[in-house]
């Protein structure tokens, strides 16, 4: 009988250390991220079970005084917003050690791409964007922003 509870009590436990450790695991991309070219910090959150990223910070946030702008956007009518607050990553989902399923578009180009994140130790983030297929596309290192 005490071998019994003690062996629902340890399967409990296990079941439990699994959905929590899985819990951690979807959530290590989050907070704020360098890009590679340091010109910009993005930070990365969970929304409603999906994850999404936006510009929090710009080397160069004004030209000529005025905020800039998202001038090579290919939709005409979105190319008077700000790039500071422009939310760049979104619909990403985990997925055994990787964060896929959703777009990346950069500001610089005015271009949507289809993403895919995977951590490379607790301080580089891989940031892929590809057409189509995801081994034909670019690869980026993002740093972590120490606190």
């Amino acid at each position: 009988m005490k071998y019994c509870h003690f062996a629902s009590l340890l399967f409990i436990v296990l079941v439990l250390s699994f959905f929590d450790t899985n819990a951690q695991s979807d959530s290590r991309i989050l907070g704020k991220w360098l890009n590679t070219e340091e010109t910009a910090q993005i930070e990365i959150m969970n929304k409603d079970g999906k994850f999404l990223g936006k510009i929090i910070w710009l080397d160069n946030p004004n030209k000529d005084g005025t905020p800039v702008l998202d001038k090579a956007n290919e939709n005409e009518k979105l190319r008077n917003r700000p790039v500071m607050g422009l939310t760049i990553l979104e619909g990403l989902k985990y997925d055994d050690g990787i964060w896929k399923g959703g777009k990346i578009y950069d500001p610089n180009s005015g271009k949507t791409y289809s993403c895919e994140l995977k951590l490379k130790g607790q301080e580089k983030l891989e940031v892929k964007g590809y057409l189509g297929f995801s081994w034909i596309g670019k690869t980026v290192e993002w740093t972590k922003v120490k606190k």
